[in-house]
């Protein structure tokens, strides 16, 4: 991820457009790695997953969501998943599960700074998605697990990391991520 690039307050943060969305981390405006192909089509691929099961899961959400994880930090997620009803412009509430597709300029310790600030605003689980590396790790509590099914514990919230996967070059028409 690259550096801060400005310091300004919070309520010209909430007030501005960026293009793309950026993280504020105690007054500094944070760029995120949007990523390239491979990251895009896992967004595009689990968003599709997620609506594809609204109904059945019981679930909204959404891609590049602002959340307020604490007073005076903003994270923009991948993807989150929440249970259905009213939501705020930016997340107050934390959501059922957040997931973060990796970019090839993260770091390790950028991505433990932004789960453990998930963590700290509530948020149950978190996946992470490698495309790099095919993997994923999923996180409920203080325990992160290496596992190829991702899930969310007491939902039936799931997905094959190995059928998501098989998905990146392919076409429409071909088999679900589930």
């Amino acid at each position: 991820m690259a550096t801060a690039t400005q310091i300004v307050p919070l309520a010209e943060y909430l007030d501005t457009t960026y293009h793309p969305d950026c993280d504020y981390i105690d007054g500094e405006l944070r760029e995120r790695n949007v990523g390239k192909w491979e990251h895009a089509r896992l967004q595009w691929l689990l968003a599709g997953l997620f609506m594809n099961h609204e109904v059945a899961w019981n679930v909204v959400g959404s891609t590049e969501q602002r959340m307020r994880v604490s007073g005076s930090r903003i994270r923009i997620a991948d993807l989150v998943v929440l249970r259905p009803g009213p939501h705020p412009g930016i997340l107050i509430d934390p959501p059922l599960l957040v997931i973060e597709v990796l970019s090839p300029d993260d770091t390790y310790s950028e991505l433990q700074e932004r789960c453990k600030d998930y963590q700290a605003m509530g948020v149950g689980t978190v996946w992470i998605i490698d495309p790099k590396t095919r993997s994923g790790r999923m996180c409920s509590g203080a325990d992160w697990v290496e596992a190829e099914q991702l899930e969310v514990t007491g939902t039936p919230i799931h997905i094959d990391l190995g059928r998501l996967f098989s998905q990146i070059g392919t076409h429409a028409g071909s088999s679900t991520a589930e």
